[in-house]
């Protein structure tokens, strides 16, 4: 026996030493459980201070400033400017630009010129001149990058309203695609439900070429202001991008020799197609772009602004703004209280609260009010399905979403509510919903089925973002692992699903994420899914995923992931550690069995230290995406619900299966 430092006899010293570092590493996962646990406490006073007084949840939804600058021209083009709401959104603008004169579309993103060219023009709008300093950094910027003739089609059309640019330099796009049927390759529903909205509005505007008297020159924006609309050059015409550009020559001529009362009729058509979408609220899919460009399209045709129709869509718009406390005001691309209401709800309930707790019975039951019972555009594609689901927004019956429906009922789920057979019908119609959306090749997508011609993307109009929908990981992820919950986890629909996301696993290990970032979210999503669907802690794909992940672990502690991981493999699962990245990594590990490890306690200990004094988390980086690269989203709940998630868990256990017995049934008789 040897003696120990306070006199003591003890063990030799390798065993001493082993037995001091285990009750060390002990210690330590103590720590970090209590460090853990009190966060929680603080998140959850935090997330419950933040709910509304109708249940729901909703955070600013921040994108770019073309939503700001596109607000200002549609008000010019209208004749509705208003002085304080020019000089609010000058301000926001102005606030966004970086020190070399451009503006990004993610925070910490390079410069884009189309962002940057729009966002110049709105301040003109506004009233600063081009030699102010900030203005002649950024015209210096623009031409430097090509000028306004290296821009996207959307910002062209934009300046074409007023003259800036040729109707005859920009694509065209033929109102009579109102007609195509939807076996004919190019119909309306070969495109995503965001850019069908988009584009029935902007034929009628592509057929007509308004163009308002414009307010002030543009001539320093153009690398060459005697040629402001250079000849953009041919590719081969064996490729289906010189296809599609010689054809879009055809369409040109077309213009100018189309039947009269054949555009008319087509015009009229498409009019009545967009008047039948618009929602409760006025707007046109709980989008902004849509909105704008319906509003353009029926003005065109004689709608004039007292119409109920136009002055709806109008107000609409005024509720996508977000003022804020320095004056500035922003406008949000979108809103999100159906998806921020679920996945707040999924974290307080994982978080320790009481399933009866008042707080989550509200929510259920703004949830369920917000249930869509009708068809839509999905069913074009599925006419004998019956209708059951949620969309993202406050209003949107067109296009309920199958990501939102999926959590929805994992949220409700959770909660006891006092009307059980209520809402195990809503869950059942969901549920059903959500399985007959399934795509052929066995996964899911956001809105639509088997939305997956590859001709829309080639069209020389669609050069910003994606303009269709295909299933994707993270998706499918949380349509299965709603469906293992719903005990169907065994259902050859939700096998099919198991078996293409085994076969979309990177050889890294990661899973692609089409609406996070990027693949800290698909694996993040993934993971959990196979393992409430019963796939064994041991199975290959889970094995390597969690190497992955503990490889792109941050010397912090924490997972960051950045924008320009969609184009540069670089990129991929680095990125300065954020609040919500890092609980995406945590639930995949610990849906792994990675509680009890170093990478995830490391983790678990960033989010705790890096919390707030009001429970909340700071995180200016954009971790949500719209389009991949081209269209980027902050919402600023993430950086509270997924954190709150990944606590909770880590602290109670997983959902439905370490806490047997806390999850309640709603099922009748449950």
């Amino acid at each position: 026996m040897t003696a120990t430092t306070d006199g003591s006899s003890g063990p030799a010293g390798p065993v001493a030493a082993a037995a001091s570092e285990q009750t060390d590493i002990t210690r330590e996962a103590v720590d970090v459980t209590r460090a853990a646990a009190r966060a929680a406490e603080r998140s959850i006073e935090h997330l419950l201070g933040r709910q509304d007084a109708e249940g729901w949840w909703k955070g600013d939804l921040e994108t770019n400033v073309t939503m700001d600058a596109e607000d200002l021209l549609l008000r010019q083009f209208l004749g509705i400017q208003d002085a304080r709401i020019t000089e609010a959104a000058g301000r926001f603008i102005r606030g966004e630009q970086r020190d070399d004169g451009a503006w990004a579309t993610f925070y910490g993103g390079p410069g884009e010129l189309s962002a940057t060219v729009e966002a110049y023009v709105a301040l003109r709008l506004a009233g600063d001149r081009p030699d102010d300093p900030h203005m002649a950094r950024a015209s210096a910027w623009i031409r430097d990058r090509g000028g306004i003739a290296a821009s996207r089609v959307f910002t062209r059309i934009w300046l074409a309203l007023f003259g800036w640019w040729k109707w005859d330099d920009l694509p065209e796009l033929p109102p009579e695609l109102i007609f195509f049927p939807k076996w004919l390759p190019l119909n309306i529903y070969d495109f995503g439900c965001w850019a069908r909205q988009t584009i029935v509005p902007l034929t009628v505007v592509s057929a007509m070429r308004p163009v308002r008297p414009a307010p002030f020159a543009l001539d320093e924006l153009h690398t060459d202001a005697r040629t402001p609309n250079p000849v953009r050059p041919l590719a081969p015409a064996t490729s289906w991008d010189g296809l599609f550009q010689r054809a879009d020559k055809v369409l040109h001529a077309y213009h100018k020799v189309a039947p009269r009362r054949l555009r008319r009729v087509a015009m009229n058509a498409a009019a009545r197609w967009i008047i039948e979408r618009q929602e409760n609220d006025g707007c046109w899919g709980g989008i902004q772009p849509p909105a704008v460009y319906s509003v353009i399209a029926l003005h065109l045709l004689g709608y004039d602004l007292q119409h109920p129709v136009m002055r709806a869509g109008l107000e609409s718009l005024d509720r996508f703004a977000v003022w804020r406390e320095d004056g500035a005001r922003m406008i949000e691309a979108c809103q999100s209280p159906v998806w921020d209401t679920c996945l707040a709800t999924i974290a307080l309930a994982d978080a320790g609260l009481a399933p009866d707790h008042p707080a989550l019975v509200k929510a259920a039951d703004w949830m369920l009010a917000e249930e869509i019972v009708r068809p839509g555009d999905w069913a074009v594609r599925k006419p004998r399905l019956a209708p059951g689901g949620w969309a993202f927004e406050f209003h949107n019956d067109n296009y309920p979403d199958i990501d939102d429906t999926a959590e929805v009922i994992l949220a409700l789920r959770r909660v006891r509510h006092p009307d059980p057979k209520r809402a195990e019908a809503a869950i059942g119609r969901g549920a059903r919903w959500t399985m007959g959306m399934q795509s052929r090749n066995g996964a899911w997508a956001a809105f639509d089925a088997d939305n997956t011609s590859a001709f829309p993307n080639r069209l020389p109009f669609c050069d910003f973002g994606e303009v269709i929908d295909p299933p994707s990981a993270d998706v499918t992820a949380h349509v299965v692992e709603m469906l293992a919950h719903e005990g169907l986890a065994h259902h050859p629909r939700t096998r099919r699903g198991i078996e293409w996301l085994l076969a979309e696993q990177e050889p890294s290990g990661a899973w692609f994420g089409r609406w996070g970032v990027n693949y800290v979210y698909g694996t993040g999503s993934v993971v959990p899914a196979l393992t409430a669907a019963g796939m064994p802690l041991s199975h290959p794909a889970i094995r390597r995923a969690v190497r992955w992940l503990e490889s792109v672990q941050n010397d912090d502690g924490g997972w960051g992931e950045d924008l320009r991981s969609y184009r540069e493999q670089k990129w991929i699962g680095h990125g300065e550690s954020t609040a919500s990245q890092t609980a995406w990594a945590l639930l995949a590990l610990l849906a792994a069995g990675e509680r009890e490890s170093k990478t995830v306690e490391r983790g678990v200990a960033w989010l705790a230290e890096t919390q707030q004094a009001d429970g909340s988390w700071d995180e200016p980086y954009f971790t949500g995406t719209g389009f991949p690269w081209d269209f980027s989203i902050n919402y600023h709940l993430y950086r509270q619900v997924f954190p709150l998630t990944a606590l909770g868990r880590y602290v109670h256990g997983e959902p439905f299966t370490d806490r047997a017995g806390s999850a309640p049934d709603n099922r009748e008789g449950g």
